[in-house]
């Protein structure tokens, strides 16, 4: 099959474009999926730069961890899955312990069952792609956090991945009473059209200047220090980038297919919805121009790839 693959850590011209790449094997409680879009994510470029060999599984690797594609095989004790169901997910359980060698950027990836769950019927595969890894990092660092109704949020790098997702599920899923969030002047609208009450455009003003306190900080960027001194009396920051100083955590998702299939209907309903950077989909054979662009740190978004330009 063809797939990116890379021998050996190192920048984007590490990634190679191969087609003789062996389709994998299933285990039994697999399933395998016939890839039609799969998304981009930094957790990838940083696998790629050597950042987590310690953990890492042995080279060499086919990247990717979001997927959306069909079911063309099952494994004897998978129960839930059958074939030409269309599905999506992580299919990475633990995004730096282990991650599997081959990954969603090929024509076939093996996938545990759990991992995955049915598309949403109102999504395409691009739309579903750009779901799983970022969607499931939100939701899992609201739900440490404890965050419920009532309670106000602070989202750093509200127009990236999970930082788009943050702001919609703080208040359609979790009951919001005040959401603010930060970005780049160009994204400010953005910011208010998923869900943001304040928008705060961080090269204007510094937000821990700024007088509101908030319940949970949630840093989807890299600036804890500064979350710190916006949390109030009893809140906490959420950092999905590195350590907290108190108070506060970091985390590093644990996928689940559960919790896709538990969002679907916010995802049916249209409430929640991915945001794509204007550039997706990219073509198959210019995967390695994607993570090029996701680098830059310019992306709005998700940015997705699909084998099919037509869905």
């Amino acid at each position: 099959m063809k797939a990116w693959k890379y021998d050996e850590y190192g920048g984007v011209d590490a990634l190679k474009l191969v087609t003789d790449a062996a389709v994998p094997e299933i285990n039994d409680d697999q399933v395998l999926v016939r890839v039609v879009a799969a998304a981009l994510n930094p957790v990838d470029f940083k696998r790629r730069l050597g950042y987590f060999k310690a953990s890492d599984s042995p080279l060499p690797t086919i990247p990717g961890y979001d997927v959306a594609g069909v079911v063309v095989k099952v494994g004897s004790r998978v129960k839930g899955l059958k074939e030409g169901d269309e599905v999506y997910g992580d299919v990475n359980k633990k995004a730096l312990d282990g991650p599997k060698r081959f990954g969603t950027l090929a024509e076939y990836t093996a996938v545990e069952e759990r991992l995955l769950a049915l598309k949403p019927k109102n999504l395409d595969f691009v739309q579903a792609a750009a779901l799983p890894l970022a969607i499931e990092t939100a939701y899992e660092g609201l739900e440490r956090a404890n965050f419920g109704k009532g309670k106000s949020i602070l989202v750093l790098n509200g127009a990236g991945g999970v930082g788009s997702f943050v702001i919609q599920l703080a208040k359609h899923v979790f009951g919001a009473s005040k959401i603010a969030a930060t970005s780049s002047t160009g994204k400010l609208e953005l910011l208010k059209s998923l869900g943001a009450d304040v928008a705060i455009d961080y090269t204007k003003e510094n937000f821990e200047e700024l007088p509101d306190r908030y319940d949970v900080v949630y840093d989807a960027i890299g600036q804890v220090e500064k979350a710190v001194k916006v949390v109030n009396e009893t809140g906490l920051v959420v950092s999905i980038t590195g350590a907290v100083p108190s108070p506060g955590f970091s985390f590093v998702l644990t996928s689940d297919g559960s919790i896709l299939t538990k969002l679907s209907p916010y995802l049916e309903s249209g409430k929640v919805k991915p945001v794509l950077d204007p550039k997706t989909p990219f073509p198959f054979d210019k995967v390695n121009e994607a993570y090029a662009y996701l680098e830059s740190n310019r992306a709005t978004g998700k940015l997705v790839y699909t084998r099919y330009l037509e869905v």
